[in-house]
């Protein structure tokens, strides 16, 4: 199982754990008040992160076209899984137009088909796949590789156990964690992202992780490898809000080589017997 990923790695821990402890604290508060139920934020957050390094199962589900798919089908690639449900009139719709801006700042960063993102809506007695499309319609999102699936309640429960995502009837309709699941190329539980608003590294760091260890096929060893190298120099840029090539870590590499290989020629010509006059 892997550690608990709470922020993103490198980032600096106290400001970016502050801030994230506060978005979540502001997601279970918004679930306390609509509800009126207790809500324990340290057994949500404690049940969502053991799910991490959980194996998913190939669940069926329904999409937008009435076609049936399994989630093993998006196996060999990173995968996003967002529960909503198609009701809620303010979180789940902030939510979801948060992650299309993550993901539209992700795919430019590490390749358009480099993941896959599916919206699943827990509420089965509503969010059908027609009620899903129509969700998707009223957020914006039509984005390829991005499906918006329906469930039985059965298949919904067993995913959100495996996920490690907390949900229950409310007066309001439902609290939920806010949680956005990464799933490795083999489909286990990655990282998980927490909040409405949450920063884009959060996303995209876990992800470029998995990319970057992503088997490269030997036909694609040379392209393969160009993209390591770009995605390996690109970084955020927190004034931009965006991901950016640093041309720096080229130059940097450049003159360790050439400083690498100078020295070996140095060595190379010591070594060499000297010819007798």
């Amino acid at each position: 199982m892997r550690p608990v990923r709470v922020p993103w790695p490198g980032a600096p821990g106290g400001k970016r754990s502050a801030r994230l402890v506060a978005g979540l604290a502001l997601c279970l508060a918004y679930s306390m008040a609509a509800g009126g139920q207790q809500y324990d934020p340290d057994e949500a957050l404690r049940i969502s992160q053991a799910a991490i390094g959980t194996a998913v199962g190939n669940h069926r589900f329904t999409d937008g076209l009435n076609r049936s798919v399994g989630l093993h089908d998006y196996a060999g690639k990173p995968l996003l899984i967002s529960m909503i449900f198609t009701s809620c009139h303010h979180v789940c719709p902030t939510t979801t137009r948060h992650l299309d801006a993550a993901v539209d700042a992700a795919r430019e960063a590490l390749g358009e088909d480099s993941f896959n993102v599916l919206t699943i809506g827990f509420d089965t007695a509503n969010d059908t796949p027609a009620a899903m499309r129509a969700f998707a319609r009223a957020q914006g999102v039509d984005r390829t590789g991005w499906s918006f699936l329906s469930g039985s309640p059965a298949e919904v429960d067993a995913l959100g156990k495996e996920l490690g995502f907390i949900y229950f009837p409310s007066p309001r309709g439902f609290d939920h964690l806010n949680q956005v699941t990464i799933l490795d190329a083999g489909g286990r539980v990655y990282s998980q992202v927490y909040g409405v608003n949450f920063e884009l590294p959060w996303l995209v760091e876990p992800l470029k992780e998995l990319v970057l260890n992503r088997p490269a096929s030997q036909h694609r060893f040379l392209s393969s490898f160009v993209d390591r190298v770009r995605l390996f120099c690109t970084v955020y840029n927190p004034a931009s809000g965006r991901y950016e090539t640093d041309n720096s870590l080229f130059i940097q590499a450049a003159i360790g080589f050439f400083a690498l290989l100078s020295v070996a020629i140095f060595l190379w010509r010591g070594m060499r017997p000297s010819r007798p006059d």
